[in-house]
């Protein structure tokens, strides 16, 4: 299967040997840069992704001969897994597709690159982007730092960092009323993700208003269910019956969200507390 078909195919059908594929063409200098830029994102998924694939990527990443634009969805595709193993640890090693010294490898490189003036702009962007995934320290200064660049496009990247680092309730708050869609949309994402209580009503008129652009709405639509849970489902409600099937979908499982375990669920932890 070609890098167009995989691209095109869910990865859980990826054949057997995709992962040897791509860190074949990562590796290939002669990989011409269309086909590189696909690699590098595809490399990225959890089907593939193991040590080898990510030491192609730092190495992609730290190579100065690449396109910013390869380097950069490097970093992106850095993102996932060092999320996902900041979140579960190495204690059951089976379950993490990386070892926990490759996991601190990609946190000190992550963070050597972002610090280096010489990397491009655009490149350290995403690098602080993928690196937030996994909090440190270090990312309070610089989160803030790009907030308050006059640059626009470190402006969304830092309103983009606030969904992953805490500490920034009142940034989050005031980027609800940017100008621009994109920093608004990841504000929502974030008011969201951390339940702020003061973004409700700004999350509310989102869900209700009918002029609200789908892409704010459908994160609109979230962020209220994690909020205000009770409340969101009143004003779900009213979209369950929306012609837009992603409005529809996102709008269940908001709702599902929202009404938390299963009354079931409930049943059997009344049954465990009557053991006791």
């Amino acid at each position: 299967m070609n890098l167009k078909a995989l691209k095109d195919t869910p990865p859980w059908d990826w054949p057997e040997g995709t992962g040897k594929m791509l860190l074949d063409i990562l590796r290939d200098d002669r990989t011409k840069e269309p086909d590189l830029l696909l690699a590098t994102e595809l490399a990225g998924d959890f089907t593939v992704i193991d040590d080898e694939l990510v030491a192609a990527l730092l190495s992609i990443l730290q190579s100065g001969d690449k396109s910013e634009e390869v380097r950069s969805r490097a970093a992106i595709s850095l993102g996932p897994v060092l999320e996902y193993a900041d979140d579960h640890g190495f204690e059951d090693a089976d379950h993490v597709p990386i070892v926990e010294r490759t996991f601190h490898r990609i946190l000190e490189s992550l963070r050597t690159l972002y610090t280096d003036a010489g990397v491009p702009e655009e490149v350290r962007r995403r690098i602080l982007e993928a690196s937030v995934r996994a909090p440190q320290e270090w990312h309070q200064d610089a989160v803030r730092a790009a907030y308050f660049s006059d640059d626009e496009a470190w402006r969304l990247t830092g309103v983009f960092c606030m969904r992953f680092v805490r500490g920034f309730d009142a940034q989050i708050l005031e980027a609800l009323g940017a100008k621009n869609p994109d920093v608004r949309y990841e504000a929502i994402l974030a008011a969201g993700n951390w339940a702020l209580p003061a973004a409700w009503s700004h999350v509310a008129a989102l869900v209700t208003s009918s002029t609200t652009e789908k892409h704010l709405l459908l994160a609109a639509i979230y962020a209220a269910a994690s909020i205000r849970p009770h409340e969101a489902a009143a004003i779900l409600d009213a979209l369950a019956d929306s012609d837009d099937e992603d409005i529809v979908e996102a709008v269940h499982e908001a709702m599902a969200m929202a009404q938390g375990p299963s009354d079931e669920d409930d049943d059997l932890d009344d049954d465990d507390e009557s053991l006791h």
